[in-house]
């Protein structure tokens, strides 16, 4: 016969058993929105409908801090099209999943979005759009706001992707992060880092990515340079143990827009 379990001594052990689930887990998690643009127009009205309806309304459901990034062009970038990068920090996967259902019940948003959200078919405000979602490295469970002077206009932030050969690599290059302490190294070195995020759906998996901030391009180069440099980084590059983790390194530089929060 099994032995009774009183009710309240039962209930007391789900409490402490999901208190434990939800510290364990207790990262950020992320949404990177891309959007493709092909003419001026798009990116203006995309420009109007973030600045005036979007940020708004998720300030309104309780994220407080959105990114809003473009691509900063030099004479010597082919421009083949248009991009603005959202960043939205969330403190769970549900929280992705419900800010469309907030979104749709705040009156102000329809109001405050509705060229963007009433366009028609053959006046679309983008070409196409793109969605990643990120986990929070446990390392970096939280995005940190960077601490910088300059005006956002001058500011290069350096968005990476690093993709891995398979799964085994990818999981070996978080490790490198994590418990080789790549981003001790990075925060020792001031590189004022944004997130570091595992990419949990996207277009380009195994990957993952982050985000470092900078005062201008010379400030960028400078941090690079003693990167390099760094004899711990020289000590980390070369363990064994963590050969041939990364097949692709994609980095694009950006700014942040003037009514970005980041």
């Amino acid at each position: 016969m099994l032995p009774k379990i009183k009710v309240p001594c039962l209930f007391l052990f789900f409490l402490m058993f999901n208190a434990f689930v939800a510290h364990a887990d207790k990262v950020d998690f992320y949404q990177i929105k891309i959007y493709h643009l092909k003419n001026d127009a798009q990116e203006k009205t995309v420009d109007e409908y973030l600045q005036h309806a979007y940020l708004p309304a998720l300030h309104r459901s309780g994220v407080a801090k959105v990114g809003v990034f473009k691509p900063i062009v030099s004479d010597q970038t082919a421009v083949t099209e248009k991009l603005i990068y959202v960043f939205i920090p969330l403190k769970s996967f549900n929280g992705i999943l419900e800010l469309d259902k907030k979104l749709a019940k705040d009156q102000q948003y329809g109001i405050d979005g509705k060229t963007y959200l009433d366009a028609v078919y053959n006046d679309v405000p983008y070409e196409r759009l793109e969605s990643v979602v990120l986990k929070a490295f446990e390392g970096a469970p939280v995005f940190m706001l960077p601490k910088l002077k300059s005006p956002m206009k001058d500011r290069v932030y350096e968005l990476r992707s690093y993709e891995s050969p398979t799964e085994k690599y990818y999981h070996n290059k978080v490790q490198m992060f994590n418990k080789g302490d790549e981003i001790g190294l990075f925060k020792r070195l001031n590189f004022n880092a944004v997130f570091y995020g595992e990419v949990i759906s996207g277009s380009r998996m195994p990957n993952l990515m982050y985000l470092t901030t900078f005062e201008n391009k010379a400030d960028r180069d400078e941090h690079w340079k003693a990167f390099s440099a760094d004899d711990y980084w020289k000590k980390l590059s070369a363990m064994p143990e963590y050969q041939h983790n990364v097949s692709k390194n994609d980095t694009k530089f950006i700014y942040p827009t003037d009514y970005s929060d980041i």
